[in-house]
């Protein structure tokens, strides 16, 4: 859990240097860890007040939720790492004989797989995240709705830079029927929350460009 335990500086410092490690899967999660914790101010911002008794328990309930998405981005900061390193490796290997290629390919084709299920996950949680900001957005304490926004809008950024991550292992691969049921599985996820992101993001917009809250 090294990065975990860094401070900013030190964690932006260390995915500006020259090591592939932390990468874009692992900015991509803290960044929608970022976004759910956005949503989880708005719902803790919400519970406890008389103007919005009538959605206490709703948002106690999204508040566990919430968290949950959040705990769960941050630890896939680490898995994304803890990933590379298996597939990291047999970039490094060069085979000599026919065994050996046959060996390293099979091998190489479970990393790519693997190195897929992180930012999988990314995604779904993010999606999820979205989901409860929609209700943060419409329901929640209106000094906090434009968090709520940034809370579908940041996760949505983690999204697309996960699925990034997706399809350059896909690319890889030389079983071209998982890598497109990955993809698909991939492009299907982000065209459904990126236009939920982007509901989010217009309600509010529109609601603060157009109403005194």
């Amino acid at each position: 859990m090294r990065y975990l335990e860094e401070n900013a500086r030190e964690f932006i410092a260390d995915v500006a240097s020259k090591d592939p490690v932390p990468g874009g899967g692992s900015v991509a999660a803290l960044v929608g860890a970022l976004g759910a914790a956005l949503g989880n101010m708005v719902a803790s911002l919400t519970v406890g007040k008389k103007t919005y008794a009538a959605v206490e328990e709703e948002m106690q309930e999204m508040i566990v939720e919430i968290r949950a998405c959040q705990a769960n981005l941050l630890e896939l900061v680490e898995k994304d790492i803890e990933i590379f390193e298996p597939l990291s490796r047999l970039y490094r290997v060069h085979p000599k004989t026919k065994q050996e290629k046959r060996q390293h390919d099979v091998a190489m084709e479970k990393a790519l797989y693997d190195a897929c299920m992180v930012p999988m996950d990314i995604i779904r949680e993010c999606g999820r995240a979205i989901e409860l900001s929609r209700d943060f957005a419409t329901k929640g304490n209106r000094i906090a709705v434009s968090d709520a926004a940034s809370s579908a809008v940041l996760c949505k950024a983690a999204m697309q830079a996960a699925s990034l991550n997706v399809y350059i292992n896909t690319n890889m691969m030389k079983n071209k029927k998982v890598a497109d049921r990955l993809n698909g599985r991939c492009a299907s996820y982000i065209v459904y929350y990126s236009g939920l992101a982007d509901g989010v993001f217009g309600y509010t917009a529109n609601k603060l460009m157009n109403t005194v809250l």
